[in-house]
């Protein structure tokens, strides 16, 4: 186990694992044409106290005031960023990812991919996914409503501070319970029992990228967030040892998942938002961060359509960057010939192009934009490929 992992270290490869997987950092986006330009500022009401409620040490709430108060309501479509960032008050560095202006379950996925890809890089390879959903609000009014007569029914065998915590909200006691590890919050409802059927489907395209990419996971029901805050999928990460166990004393600490219900509430406006949060525990955030990595300029973009092609994207973009290849990606967009439009602007020489057809046949179509030409490749064999071909 990696032990002697620095700081440093852990930052610089954030900073490339999220940069690589299309994710900008804040500072870059704030020179985005429609960020300058953009005259329509949204206000938003997020409090010290909603910095509390967000299990990130507020750095949740911090990736929604930046979006904002940036202004990158301004720029169209989906938005990707990263910051790096310092605990408050431990001082511990980590990686805040955020992602806006993207409903479809691939912003989850490619936030578990990006997440992956990173313990990999950092050496802990070891490690599974913890993920349950609470649904739309439908979900969730159903869902209060059956936890609170489940609670009220069995008040008598309720800790004292617990039934303290019924007159905040029952959500807050449920959490006190669970973390007592009480024998009320085992035998609690299920959330996932009252989804509704677009939550339902938001859920499961979940679970099978999971299935899909071979990612070891867990459903767990008693995975909760605050109900002002998480909507849909939540997710945490856990460290395991080389025995496949999970470190009781982890390294690094993560969380993540949909919270379009908090931008509601603290903005008035509807805008799809997802985050993840990577900590580095115990160790100080350096004095100054690194900087952004330019790094080499991807002569290479990855292009999909469909939700099954997504996911195979996801894992031939996390096999290039093991391989050491650059590439361009906007795995979230449903768009062929935008994101064809958004290569050709890249200036890139090549387009690797997934769609339904591709995915089940396993393979790959590899265009040469300069040229015009195109071939067919089996798609396990495209960082081999790539590798020859961009270095030539």
């Amino acid at each position: 186990m990696p032990s002697s992992l620095s700081p440093a270290e852990f930052l610089k490869a954030a900073t490339r694992t999220a940069q690589h997987f299309g994710f900008e950092h804040v500072e870059a986006l704030k020179q985005h044409p429609g960020c300058r330009d953009c005259e329509k500022r949204i206000a938003h009401t997020a409090s010290a106290a909603d910095r509390r409620t967000d299990a990130l040490h507020g750095m949740l709430t911090s990736g929604m005031c930046t979006y904002f108060d940036s202004k990158l309501n301004g720029i169209e479509g989906p938005v990707l960023f990263y910051t790096l960032e310092q605990v408050p008050r431990s001082g511990e560095p980590a990686l805040s990812l955020q992602v806006f202006n993207v409903k479809k379950s691939i912003a989850e996925a490619l936030l578990i991919q990006t997440i992956h890809s990173l313990l990999t890089n950092i050496g802990y390879p070891q490690h599974f996914v913890r993920v349950n959903s609470l649904g739309d609000t439908d979900s969730l009014t159903r869902y209060i409503r059956e936890l609170t007569h489940y609670l009220r029914k069995r008040m008598e065998d309720m800790p004292a501070p617990a039934r303290e915590l019924m007159k905040e909200h029952v959500f807050t006691a449920l959490t006190h319970l669970i973390e007592k590890e009480h024998e009320l919050a085992h035998h609690s409802p299920n959330p996932l029992e009252y989804l509704t059927d677009q939550s339902r489907k938001h859920f499961r395209e979940i679970v099978e990228y999971l299935d899909m990419s071979g990612t070891p996971y867990e459903i767990d029901p008693k995975l909760i967030g605050h109900h002002q805050c998480y909507s849909d999928a939540l997710f945490a990460f856990e460290v395991c040892g080389e025995d496949e166990q999970r470190l009781e004393s982890s390294p690094l600490y993560i969380r993540g998942g949909r919270y379009n219900t908090f931008v509601q509430r603290t903005t008035k406006t509807e805008v799809p938002a997802a985050g993840a949060v990577v900590v580095l525990r115990n160790k100080k955030a350096p004095a100054r961060m690194p900087r952004r990595e330019s790094g080499a300029t991807p002569s290479v973009f990855v292009v999909q359509l469909g939700f099954g092609p997504k996911i195979r994207s996801l894992l031939l973009i996390d096999e290039l960057h093991r391989a050491g290849i650059p590439v361009y990606q906007d795995v979230v967009s449903d768009s062929l010939s935008a994101q064809l439009r958004k290569a050709e602007a890249q200036n890139v020489r090549y387009a690797v192009i997934l769609g339904q057809k591709e995915y089940v046949e396993g393979n790959v179509i590899i265009r040469d934009l300069h040229a015009q030409s195109q071939e067919n490749i089996p798609a396990d064999t495209l960082a081999q490929y790539l590798k020859k071909t961009v270095r030539a």
